[in-house]
């Protein structure tokens, strides 16, 4: 999403200037007009309309994007849980590959950390993900040693929860590979040009002078737009789910066989 790249205090003062432009515009066009058509009681109506229907736009998109924040955060809490179960289950597998198979799930535990954190377009993402599909590969390879020799539960639940911290891998790159669609986000910038460019419009007609409330409308409408697009973007802007789940679990690694990591709460 091109708009990432910008981040949300620049897209909103971005926005900021856009609407009180629009709302210049229809201004000076109704003061141009005012002359040959008088002030009509109906443009009121219609205003109050385009601007309860943008509220209720506004509302929908809002509880989107919070879904999807909420989604992306309860996927990172998952998986830092799941990758502190595979350690524990590597640690008490009693096979040599186990202590092996910990140390790698320490490194990849390192790797999802730095996902979660970097920035939108940031060029590490994509060694990122490779060095995570390597570190997969190798851990697989070693679960497949002891699997090939031990047919026992403890290496079914071993197998288990690898799977599962893989999987969830997979769940969390998706949720942070999607952002606002283009059509929401033509939708949620262009309601509001268009509502103050018509607020404008009829002020000019009735020379109405007023411009400090419609600055506050737009500054208004600015960081509910901006919060939508930080919510349902993911690195777009300073509201990213937290990754202290992955710290906890890194920081419950022991040193050696004892000590099992902390898991994050559910």
């Amino acid at each position: 999403m091109a708009v990432a790249s910008l981040g949300s205090l620049a897209f909103g003062a971005a926005l900021f200037v856009v609407l009180i432009a629009a709302f210049e515009g229809g201004r000076r066009t109704g003061l141009r007009r005012a002359s040959e058509e008088a002030a009509r009681e109906g443009g009121g109506v219609i205003i109050g309309s385009m601007l309860g229907l943008l509220g209720f736009v506004l509302a929908l998109t809002l509880s989107y994007a919070s879904a999807r924040f909420e989604e992306r955060r309860q996927g990172t809490l998952a998986e830092a849980n799941a990758i502190g179960t595979a350690w524990l289950r590597a640690m008490a597998v009693g096979h040599p590959k186990g202590p092996e198979i910990a140390a790698q799930i320490r490194e990849y535990a390192d790797l999802r950390l730095a996902f979660v954190q970097a920035e939108a377009r940031s060029p590490e993402l994509a060694e990122i993900n490779r060095r995570t599909a390597t570190l997969q590969t190798g851990i697989w390879r070693n679960l497949t040693v002891i699997t090939q020799e031990r047919t026992d539960a403890v290496a079914g639940y071993l197998m288990a929860s690898l799977n599962e911290a893989f999987d969830r891998a997979t769940a969390s790159r998706f949720g942070f590979a999607l952002g606002v669609p283009p059509q929401i986000l033509l939708l949620i910038t262009s309601m509001p040009t268009i509502a103050l460019a018509a607020l404008g419009f009829h002020l000019g007609l009735r020379r109405d002078t007023e411009r400090l409330l419609p600055a506050v409308l737009s500054l208004m409408l600015t960081a509910v737009v901006t919060l939508v697009l930080d919510l349902g973007a993911p690195r777009f802007g300073d509201l990213r789910p937290s990754a202290r789940a992955y710290e906890w679990t890194i920081g419950g690694f022991a040193p050696g066989p004892g000590g099992p990591p902390t898991q994050a709460p559910r």
